[in-house]
């Protein structure tokens, strides 16, 4: 089964407003846009899951409307979170004391099945705070390193909030361009592999306890090639790095876990991810990136069956 995410970061706002949701009702949109993907058949192809990572202001609306779908039409799509806190709510314990932040408990009181877990995004942010106590982790390379395993240990524990409460994760991780380094890719390889493997370890631990009652999957972002006028990795490196991950998930965890490419699944390179024998599916953000830039769900639907061809 091939897995694809669509994570529609802030679609909350309309575009009069200078957002990306292409309705001044974004409930009404996100609405609109499960119950299309329904009906235009994308809820109940057994061989794709499908599930759209959502703000938490859309999240209840697209599992209202997803609840309201024929059994046997929505059973492969499924509604996630974009990342919950490291604490949670408990019995007995912390009843909610999380102003801004989305508990795991509240995310799937809401609705969610899945939770997106490290985004390249979400580590960005987590190593902003740091950068604003001290500066010099963007210059010198023992406190980068300290930084980003900082990053991982409250990655991992997010990983745990959502896998103790029933969440499914999809755990992105991936190399920036200073941890990737110069050079050509033969020289580039083995500190590719320090920085995924470091990831890995740290955000993955404790998740055996979880496996095979729910789903973990892994999200690859090439972060430093993510953004306008970047040139996206090749065939080759998206095999080498998708293939060396499975390789420590299956080493140091004992289990087969599925990859996907986080850099972007588009059109014009979904048959050459589909053709990546160690890739199970892709991460998509927009269907459009000319003219209206955006998301619609016939853009998703021919991505998917390019894809899938």
């Amino acid at each position: 089964m091939k897995e694809i995410y669509v994570n529609l970061k802030r679609f909350e706002v309309p575009r009069s407003s200078g957002g990306l949701c292409p309705m001044d009702d974004p409930v009404k949109w996100i609405d609109s846009v499960i119950t299309d993907s329904i009906e235009i058949g994308l809820g109940g192809n057994e061989a794709l899951r499908l599930v759209y990572l959502l703000p938490e202001s859309l999240i209840p609306a697209a599992s209202a409307a997803l609840a309201a779908a024929p059994d046997e039409m929505g059973k492969m799509l499924g509604v996630g979170c974009q990342g919950v806190h490291w604490d949670n709510i408990s019995v007995g314990g912390n009843f909610g004391a999380f102003t801004s932040a989305l508990p795991a408990t509240s995310a799937k009181n809401l609705g969610c099945t899945w939770a997106i877990i490290g985004h390249s995004e979400e580590r960005r942010f987590k190593g902003q705070v740091m950068r604003t106590y001290d500066p010099a982790i963007d210059t010198e390379m023992g406190k980068m390193k300290k930084a980003a395993g900082a990053v991982d240990a409250l990655v991992q524990s997010e990983v745990q909030r959502a896998l103790e409460t029933g969440l499914n994760v999809l755990l992105c991780v991936g190399e920036s361009a200073e941890e990737r380094g110069e050079g050509a890719f033969e020289e580039q390889k083995p500190r590719i592999e320090a920085v995924l493997k470091e990831q890995l370890l740290v955000n993955l631990d404790g998740v055996n306890d979880y496996v095979g009652s729910q789903k973990i999957v892994i999200g690859y972002e090439p972060i430093w090639a993510i953004g306008p006028g970047r040139t996206p990795p090749g065939e080759a490196y998206i095999s080498f790095v998708s293939a060396f991950i499975k390789d420590v998930v299956r080493e140091h965890f004992g289990f087969e876990i599925p990859v996907v490419y986080g850099g972007g699944l588009k059109e014009e390179n979904a048959k050459m991810i589909a053709g990546i024998e160690t890739i199970d599916g892709g991460l998509v953000a927009l269907t459009r990136f000319t003219g209206e830039i955006g998301f619609d769900v016939p853009g998703l639907k021919g991505i998917v069956d390019k894809y899938l061809e």
